[in-house]
């Protein structure tokens, strides 16, 4: 089965990424929670190999290491942006 694409808009921000509330707990919570605030059903119905599509600024908010490393950890193939904030693309380059 091929994976499928979880397509969002621009400014896709770090906090929905990886919840501020969650920031206290390991990575396997923190992916839990992972978009939920504008896309309740990803982080239980995403699978490894889909891919996800966001407009302009990707990543944009704080320089959390997590935002990148929770859609790693729930096995999302590609992230596919017009244009990424500076420090999620450098995260996750590091990731």
């Amino acid at each position: 089965m091929s994976g499928r694409a979880w397509v969002f808009g621009d400014n896709l921000d770090t906090d929905v990424l990886a919840p501020g509330p969650y920031m206290k707990f390991g990575i396997d919570e923190i992916a839990r929670h992972c978009l939920e605030a504008v896309e309740p059903r990803f982080a239980g119905e995403v699978r490894a190999g889909d891919v996800v599509v966001a407009g302009r600024n990707c990543g944009t908010g704080s320089s959390r290491e997590q935002a990148p490393q929770a859609l790693k950890h729930l096995g999302v193939a590609a992230l596919v942006a017009e244009s990424f904030a500076g420090l999620f693309y450098r995260n996750a380059l590091n990731l």
